[in-house]
């Protein structure tokens, strides 16, 4: 076999999983917006050099570009070996892509070649890729879903988390989002992922489950937070049968102060967000939840969110937009603690098919 070896994108993702690495030959802020599942950035060109390059072709000339960029190129590949892949051994096998599988991804390919690696190239670099996702999250997805719904505050998040830990697909939006999915769930202390990245992580983990076995997930919104969910995927889980998650007020809102401690110790955070509300509450009602946030007296304002704004907007919208909502497999919870979430999600599992 002669390396590089050279793969288009269906012969690298049915293999994607035997890669030694996967390495993006992008500039940083590139590798940001989003790349393949696994991959890390190992930049033959960083922003800066890739912008001062780029302006040399066009500014000054096409040779002149290439010298100065095949002299920065060289100095950056060898960094990454000396740093990164000095101690592999030689049947070290990576996967080397950059926007368009060309130059960057070409000139590390062909280093890492000569030195004796068996390293495959991808075709048509993340350029292809994207539009793999692309197509795939076009069509709705071949698989049995099973809707969790339930007020905010009802637990439908943790009985993800469990159902998962216990060996069931799930498909949580919300942390592929790092989004809680309401004008609350804003996660300070991560940033949500690029539109692109999103739609990365979805493609990724749907394709990885068992079309014969069920598949939960939460019933959202079209967005959320500021990323959409796929047209595809919206529709098929709007379609698809649902479960019927309750739990008291009482404990709901012992819930979401568990949850949401962020916004415990820090009031005006959460008067920032709750600006957001004005619109639909007035402002006299959003300067008194500020003032209960203020004093400290976040029970009673986590109740009366739920009352005034929560649960009323849960109402209007999952008979809409949930058609099978009507036939729901009710699930009660009694506590909020694990071994009720526990028992739940071993009743769901047991019973749904």
């Amino acid at each position: 076999m002669k390396y590089p070896e050279v793969l288009g994108i269906d012969q690298v993702l049915a293999q994607l999983h035997t890669f030694d690495a996967i390495i993006d030959a992008r500039s940083p802020v590139e590798f940001a917006q989003d790349h393949l599942p696994g991959a890390i950035n190992a930049p033959v060109l960083d922003d800066e050099e890739r912008i001062r390059i780029g302006t040399m072709y066009k500014q000054v000339s096409a040779f002149d570009a290439k010298k100065v960029g095949a002299a920065l190129v060289a100095r950056n590949i060898a960094k990454h070996i000396e740093e990164l892949w000095i101690d592999k051994p030689r049947e070290w096998r990576p996967l080397v892509y950059c926007w368009r599988g060309g130059n960057r991804s070409g000139a590390m390919a062909h280093i890492l070649a000569k030195i004796g690696w068996p390293v495959v190239q991808l075709e048509g670099g993340y350029k292809a890729f994207r539009q793999e996702v692309n197509t795939a999250l076009e069509q709705p997805p071949a698989l049995n879903f099973k809707v969790v719904c339930g007020t905010t505050g009802s637990g439908k998040s943790r009985l993800l988390e469990t159902l998962h830990a216990q060996g069931a697909q799930v498909l949580d939006l919300e942390q592929l989002a790092a989004h809680r999915g309401s004008v609350l769930g804003h996660l300070p202390s991560q940033p949500q992922p690029s539109q692109k990245a999103f739609e990365s992580h979805i493609w990724d983990v749907l394709r990885r489950f068992d079309p014969a076995r069920p598949v939960f997930v939460e019933a959202e919104s079209k967005k959320v937070g500021n990323l959409r969910v796929p047209a595809a995927l919206m529709d098929a889980m709007r379609a698809a049968d649902c479960i019927a998650l309750t739990l008291s007020r009482a404990d709901r809102v012992r819930l979401l102060m568990q949850d949401y401690q962020h916004f415990l110790g820090d009031p005006a955070l959460l008067n920032g967000q709750l600006e957001h509300l004005t619109q639909l509450h007035g402002r006299e009602k959003i300067a008194r939840w500020h003032a209960m946030s203020d004093a400290g007296q976040m029970a009673p304002l986590v109740e009366e969110l739920l009352a005034d704004h929560y649960d009323p907007a849960y109402l209007r919208s999952i008979d809409r937009n949930f058609t099978r909502y009507g036939q729901a497999v009710p699930l009660a919870l009694d506590e909020i603690d694990s071994a009720a979430f526990n028992a739940a999600a071993l009743q769901l599992i047991a019973t749904t098919r």
